[in-house]
Order: structure tokens, then sequence, then C-alpha cells
């Protein structure tokens, strides 16, 4: 069984690799290689690349939760998502040639990016938490899916901005944001339709067990006003 350090030390070494070499070239071998380990204790650690994949996006998920900013609590909910999201992005200055290589890979297979979005949706998921907006179910998932294509937008700005200050990057995270707030708008709106449409379906359901059972009684009295007729009547 692999120890927590052994664990640390294949993470950072699959995080180093990736600043040099393409996602595809990094082979688990390669990694054992590199990071000083028995393939037994690969396996033991990680059973596949994309599980070091979703080590990478928890530990940056850890890392936003621990510095998110307690006082903007008052804030409005896109104030606090908005530097939710910024500290995430500081949180992966230092592994940004990591990101470059991940977003190169999904970008060359599709089936790898649908398994990188599943990630990232989950992590989107702890952004919303850690920004104090309470979404579930269903909703929570095509909440956390539409930041995930968002922010996926704005790491594209960033990958390629020079300036530390990243004017670019924040002007293209307020502008999704901006998107994203009339999604939620328009999104309550089918709520409430949904919600007023399944209240008027139960009523008419009722309605309809409602008359079928006075029709039943109906057709009871009828047999039995039938059994009590004369004979040749």
């Amino acid at each position: 069984m692999a120890t927590a350090k052994t664990k640390q030390k294949i993470l950072k070494t699959f995080l180093k690799l990736l600043e040099t070499h393409p996602y595809d070239e990094v082979s688990l071998p390669l990694l054992a290689e590199e990071a000083k380990v028995k393939l037994s204790d690969m396996r033991s650690a990680y059973a596949s690349k994309l599980k070091l994949v979703a080590a990478f996006y928890e530990q940056i998920d850890t890392s936003v939760l621990e510095e998110r900013d307690e006082d903007m609590g008052d804030q409005p909910a896109r104030d606090r998502l908005f530097d939710v999201l910024m500290t995430r992005i500081d949180t992966l200055a230092e592994c940004k040639e990591t990101v470059r290589a991940l977003r190169a890979a999904a970008q060359k297979d599709p089936a790898l990016a649908l398994d990188f979005n599943a990630i990232e949706v989950r992590s989107q998921k702890w952004m919303l938490i850690a920004a104090g907006i309470d979404v579930s179910g269903v909703k929570a998932t095509v909440v956390s899916q539409g930041l995930s294509i968002a922010f996926g937008r704005v790491l594209d700005v960033w990958l390629d901005e020079a300036d530390e200050g990243m004017p670019r990057t924040m002007a293209k995270l307020d502008k999704e944001l901006d998107k994203g707030t009339s999604f939620m708008k328009r999104l309550k709106g089918v709520e409430s339709a949904a919600k007023r449409m399944r209240s008027f379906l139960k009523k008419a359901a009722q309605g309809r067990n409602h008359r079928r059972r006075r029709g039943d009684e109906t057709d009871d009295d009828s047999a039995d006003f039938a059994d009590e007729a004369p004979a040749g009547a």
C-alpha cells in the first residue's frame, strides 16, 4: 500500500513532467521511473493517469477552500463567485504549464475531454459551495456544467496572458459571470414554469381521479337500479 508521502511524490512528479511533455507521452512506467517508485507502488497509489488528474484538481479545490475570504459573506453571490474563481486561478499559477498541457490534451481527444469535464464539474460544484451559492440536485449539475465551460474559456485567456495583473483574464471572467447571471435568471424562470406545470398536471390528475370515482359510483347505482327493475320492463 502506497503511503501518503509516496502518493504526493508521484503526483508532484506527474505535474512536473506535464510541464515539458504532452499528456499522452507521460506513461505510467515513465512516471514510476522519474518518481523512483516501484510499478506496484504506482498501481497502489494511482491506477490511471485520470486518477492523477483528479488528485490534482482535488488539491487545487482544497487550496481554494482553505484560502477563501470569509469576509465576502455579505457580498452579492456573483462577487463571491468572482473572488473564489480568481483565487482558483491564483492557485493554478504555479502549475500554468501543467494546465496548458491538460487543455491541449483535451482538445485533441474528445473522449479524454469528457473525462476531464466530469472532474471539472465536480470541482466547480465545490467552487459554488465555497462562494456560498446553494444549488442541489439536477440544478447543481446544470449550473456546475455551465460554470465549467465558462471557466474553461477564462483559462484559455489566462494561459495566453503575460500581464501579472491579469486584466484580460478578469475582464473575461466578468463577462462569463454576466452570462451566467443571465442564465441563472432564465433557469429560475424555467423552474417556475415547470413548477406551475407540475401543479397544473397534479390538479388535473386529481380532478380526473375524482370524476372517475364519481363515475364508478354512478355505474354501481345504475346496476342496482337494473337489478331492482321488474322483469320485462
